[in-house]
């Protein structure tokens, strides 16, 4: 089983080097006291945590999984010992409000935080994630009653969340949903209906488990117009905020599932449980967006994990393990073969996880910083501007971060050959913890069509443009410093190309609707190859000028200059692929009838 070490040096260069974050912190209420060493002591602390208590659950958790036995699951040995631990070291509470109970720092610490413990034990760091997402969407929108009621207990970790959007009988369409609520006499609604695929959902970590479910009241209007969201905790609250009575919600049964074993996918049976409203009336699912958004960029982390924990565990056993002679001689002639990292092929499997995990860090803590802003910015221009620059961004580091997440795991198993099929080895877990990431919160297919349909054209390209001005004013910026063409001739292109690309879709849909579907992904994947070719660019800018000063660390400089180098050579072509797809039109996929598929 590969062992997980933090990269705290990877990690300190992308937050202090490329984003310079703790000078960003400083225009944040509550962040103005977070300075370089308070955010090098968090990494440590995080590191400490996610190496020695969870990373070691990994593996015994996948193989014992969760246990059901009639509503109650049982969670794999030490998941709740590590989790008493993450209380009691104060980690929920690290970006709330301290009005709210937390500690006032910046959501972009939270995602650092989730990408070490997503990495060391994916299963696990669920369980508090997504109660991450029920304390935003609580914040932005419950009562100050029910922020006293549940968001403290939630904050302080002493409770978790969950997000129960999908039933039997439909999954991304909401507007099809018939969970009922009943309004009583009390004040509160009788909610009765069947959620599934429920992450977290019901487990033995914490005392109480607080929904936020979506439900329709008596003559509500059909379709999406009609959902309200509702909090519906597993056990109701007295007024002094102890527990009472069991609430009528139960776990009906956990799925057997491909990956993520050791974290509880239920369906939750509501039969009439005591709920309270969320929000205005039918208008459920744009406050469920909160929680959907939170949900996204965490998703968007576990790509992430999936690429640096598939980097380290391959790059271990290359080192190690002798196979064949390079090409170009013995590399080591001591040894019977050579290790395998020497070959080509090898190596290009490693670089290509490489730099989606330092890639997908850039873009998954750049969000974040957005979002900082959008949540806590006290100047109204700047908050525009990060709502629209992250509203494009979401989508995109969702499914492209996913996406190339799942093709490093399996690049990190197959650098292994056969072993990597093996249990003992850890790849085929990782291999398979990976493969959700793409589907839930929200499809591939569906992201693409919220970027391209909705956050494109719906606003007539502002969304991009926001982005690709930000991206055009970095290559006027370095357009005399010779050291950086490689990378700015290369971006410019593609950045003006996006504009014209956008344009030329949009025209077709214009006549046939299908265009957009049809482009959506390919339009996803090109997006997402040119903004992490930003990224690398500014990653390199940085590096450069480093190693034109006095530093200590040329060869972590000169590694990075190699990952962005790599990325603009081998990867980055990518996009012209995607550029044939998405031009060649909807009638190469919409041309055969449905029943003439197959014969």
């Amino acid at each position: 089983m590969p062992t997980y070490r933090v990269p705290r040096r990877d990690i300190q260069f992308v937050m202090h080097e490329v984003l310079n974050i703790a000078e960003h912190y400083q225009s944040i209420p509550g962040g103005e006291d977070v300075d370089v060493d308070m955010i090098n002591a968090i990494i440590e602390e995080g590191a400490k945590f996610a190496e020695n208590e969870i990373a070691p659950l990994n593996e015994s958790g996948d193989a014992e999984g969760c246990q059901w036995d009639d509503g109650v699951v049982t969670t794999p040995t030490g998941f709740k010992a590590a989790y008493d631990k993450f209380v009691e070291a104060g980690w929920p509470s690290l970006a709330h409000k301290p009005e709210l109970g937390g500690q006032g720092l910046p959501e972009s610490l939270g995602t650092m935080l989730n990408e070490l413990t997503g990495t060391a034990n994916w299963s696990w760091s669920m369980y508090p994630g997504l109660s991450h997402g029920a304390m935003n969407t609580l914040e932005a929108h419950g009562t100050e009653a029910q922020k006293q009621t549940f968001l403290l207990p939630l904050v302080e970790g002493r409770w978790t969340g969950t997000m129960c959007l999908t039933e039997p009988h439909c999954g991304t369409d909401l507007g099809l949903l018939r969970t009922k609520a009943e309004p009583q006499a009390d004040g509160s609604y009788a909610i009765t209906g069947t959620k599934i695929f429920i992450s977290a959902g019901e487990h033995d970590l914490v005392d109480n488990i607080v929904h936020i479910v979506l439900a329709r009241l008596p003559d509500a209007p059909k379709g999406t117009k009609g959902i309200s969201l509702f909090i519906v905790p597993k056990f109701n609250v007295n007024a002094d905020g102890s527990l009472g009575e069991r609430n009528g919600v139960a776990c009906g049964s956990i799925e057997e599932k491909m990956g993520i074993h050791a974290n509880a996918t239920c369906v939750m049976n509501f039969d009439g449980a005591k709920g309270y409203l969320i929000g205005p009336e039918n208008k459920g699912l744009n406050c469920m967006f909160t929680f959907m958004n939170t949900a996204r960029i965490g998703t968007a982390v576990q790509g992430l994990c999936s690429a640096e924990g598939a980097f380290q565990g391959a790059l271990e056993y290359t080192k190690e393990r002798l196979q064949m002679r390079a090409l170009t001689g013995p590399a080591e002639p001591d040894k019977p073969a050579d290790p395998i990292i020497v070959h080509p092929d090898v190596r290009r499997m490693l670089m290509t996880a490489k730099a989606f995990a330092e890639g997908g860090r850039m873009l998954a803590y750049y969000a974040s910083m957005l979002n900082d802003v959008a949540q806590r910015g006290s100047e109204p221009e700047a908050v525009k501007e990060a709502e629209t620059l992250l509203a494009l961004l979401t989508p995109i580091a969702k499914a492209f971060m996913t996406e190339t997440g799942l093709e490093s795991a399996n690049h990190g198993m197959q650098c292994f050959g056969g072993h990597g099929f093996i249990k003992e080895q850890g790849m085929e877990q990782l291999v398979r913890d990976a493969r959700i990431a793409t589907i839930y919160e929200g499809t591939t297919g569906i992201q693409a069509l919220d970027l391209l349909g909705r956050k494109v054209l719906m606003t007539q390209g502002e969304t991009l443009r926001a982005f690709t001005k930000q991206i055009h004013k970095f290559c006027k910026a370095e357009a005399d410093n010779g050291a950086m063409q490689e990378f700015v001739e290369p971006l410019a292109k593609l950045n003006k190309e996006w504009g014209d690309y956008t344009m030329q879709i949009g025209m077709k849909a214009m006549q046939n609707r299908d265009e957009v579907g049809a482009a959506s992904v390919d339009y996803l994947m090109y997006s997402g190859y040119v903004t992490m070719a930003y990224l690398f660019a500014k990653a390199a800018n940085v590096a450069q000028q480093a190693l034109a000063g006095d530093t200590t660390e040329a060869d972590f400089y000169n590694a990075k200059l190699f990952t962005a180098r790599f990325y603009f050579a081998r990867l980055l072509p990518r996009t012209q692929t995607h550029v044939a797809a998405m031009l060649s039109g909807a009638d190469n996929l919409q041309g055969l009838d449905a029943e003439h598929f197959a014969f």
